[in-house]
C-alpha cells in the first residue's frame, strides 16, 4: 500500500495596481508617484481627497515629470522602493 501525500495548493495573488501622477524624478532610476484616494468621512459623509506618495522604479528614466502612470507592487528593490511603473496613461505636454 502506497500512502499519498496531500498536495499543497499554492495561492497566487495578483499584485496591487495604483494610478498616480509623477511629481519628482530627481533620483536615479526612481520616480515619486502621488496617488489620490477619495475617502468619505464616517460621520459627516463628506468626500475628501487623501494623498500618498510612493517611490517607484523608473527604468532608463523613460517616464517624465507630470506623466499619469500605473504602478504595480513588486518585491523590495531598495529600502523604500517596492513599486514598479507598469505603463503610462497620459503624457504631459
Amino acid at each position: 500500500m502506497k500512502k499519498t501525500t496531500p498536495t499543497k495548493k499554492i495561492k497566487t495573488t495578483r499584485p496591487k495596481l495604483l494610478k498616480g501622477k509623477i511629481v519628482s524624478v530627481k533620483m536615479k532610476e526612481t520616480a515619486t508617484v502621488e496617488v489620490v484616494i477619495l475617502k468619505k468621512h464616517p460621520l459627516y459623509k463628506k468626500r475628501y481627497r487623501s494623498f500618498k506618495k510612493y517611490l517607484a522604479h523608473n527604468k532608463d528614466n523613460q517616464y517624465k515629470l507630470g506623466d499619469e502612470v500605473v504602478i504595480e507592487e513588486t518585491r523590495p528593490l531598495s529600502k523604500k522602493k517596492r513599486w514598479l511603473i507598469k505603463s503610462k496613461i497620459k503624457i504631459n505636454k
